[in-house]
């Protein structure tokens, strides 16, 4: 990886002269000093503090030129932490996109690594969905709509466009950041993996949050790009409804959400799905479309999962799209002249699931990957 061999140039020259934010010709990325950090986040000072994980502590700044930052800082070097620093540095300098959070620079130096990005102001979907933002109702059907879609964008890049192509392995609530105007940026690439051309999957370690792997990764390790399209899945279903990915029952049973919102798909009830703090206030068609795009990516078999590419075609397609994907409306009561038998339905057919799988048999054979 050549950010190692960079790195180890930095860390030769940690005792000379401290200068300000530099960029190397070479790299896209800037080259902090420990100073100009220090400085800007008032030296790591608590009320500073945004954010905190098993990494380290990330704080807002404001450098020497009044642009704010957030500064993650490693909480304690060992092998473990430096190539999760690198490997963060190093995809972030690879990937350009929108809906992917940006990577300003980074300082390594002695015991200290850190990765400096653009503040987000509007902090993560967690704080919205079930922190301290979440009676406030800041995010209502339009804002949500348009974090899921660019959420998937940022994925689609990832997945499709970025070279070699980038597994995120930690796709959840609180790694989707805010800006100001309320759009998605993907962040954390600490567990990223780079998936070289023609490898369709790797086997490896598990990393991530429980309530957001997939199946196929949490028992055996074997982590693919569907990995990735599950993860979002349930992070799709926890923005519709403010659910957590998991909740504990009486008794100490846990549920994940696909456990919960299964039942409500089944019997058609999708209103029963939505945030109840949205008071009825979103596009009935919008949320079944929503939530049936989310089913069909938490599907338990890797290969009936979609790519993103196709879930970005159908969010972006919304309701015009309805009887094309064949998620949603599904076949005609008036054709199937069983009312009853439709809303019993516990087999999807009603929702013109065998439209979708066929549909999508054809789009795969074509899809370019």
């Amino acid at each position: 990886m050549r950010f190692w061999r960079y790195l180890c140039c930095i860390s030769k020259f940690e005792e000379q002269p401290e200068i300000s934010v530099s960029k190397n010709k070479d790299y896209p990325w800037q080259i902090y000093s420990l100073k100009e950090l220090l400085h800007a986040t008032n030296n790591f000072h608590n009320d500073n503090k945004i954010g905190e994980g098993g990494f380290g502590s990330v704080y807002w700044g404001r450098t020497s030129k009044g642009v704010e930052i957030a500064v993650k800082r490693l909480k304690a070097m060992s092998p473990k932490a430096e190539m999760e620093f690198a490997v963060e540095v190093e995809i972030l300098g690879r990937v350009r996109h929108e809906n992917l959070l940006g990577l300003r620079g980074f300082y390594a130096g002695g015991d200290e690594r850190l990765i400096v990005y653009d503040y987000m102001p509007n902090h993560s979907l967690t704080t919205h969905l079930h922190g301290q933002l979440a009676e406030d109702c800041l995010l209502d059907w339009p804002r949500r709509m348009s974090i899921v879609l660019g959420s998937a964008e940022g994925l689609a890049y990832l997945h499709h466009e970025a070279n070699p192509h980038i597994i995120h392995r930690d796709i959840k609530a609180s790694n989707v950041l805010l800006d100001n105007q309320f759009q998605a940026k993907v962040a954390d690439f600490g567990f990223a993996k780079l998936i070289p051309d023609g490898v369709s999957h790797l086997t490896t370690k598990v990393k991530g949050t429980l309530g957001y792997l997939a199946p196929e990764y949490a028992m055996w390790g074997k982590v693919s790009e569907s990995c990735d399209v599950y993860s979002f899945g349930i992070l799709l279903l926890e923005i519709i409804s403010a659910k957590k990915p998991l909740e504990k029952l009486p008794g100490g049973v846990k549920r994940d959400i696909v456990q919960w919102v299964t039942p409500y798909v089944q019997k058609g009830a999708f209103d029963c799905i939505a945030d109840p703090r949205l008071k009825g206030d979103y596009e009935p068609d919008e949320l079944k479309l929503a939530v049936m795009i989310a089913k069909r990516c938490t599907d338990h078999s890797p290969d009936n999962r979609p790519s993103m590419i196709e879930v970005v075609q159908w969010l972006k397609g919304g309701l015009r799209r309805k009887k094309e994907v064949g998620l949603v409306v599904g076949k005609d009561k008036e054709e199937d002249g069983d009312e009853e038998e439709a809303e019993n339905d516990t087999d999807y057919e009603g929702y013109g699931i065998d439209e979708y799988d066929d549909k999508r048999k054809a789009w795969k054979g074509a899809q370019v990957r």
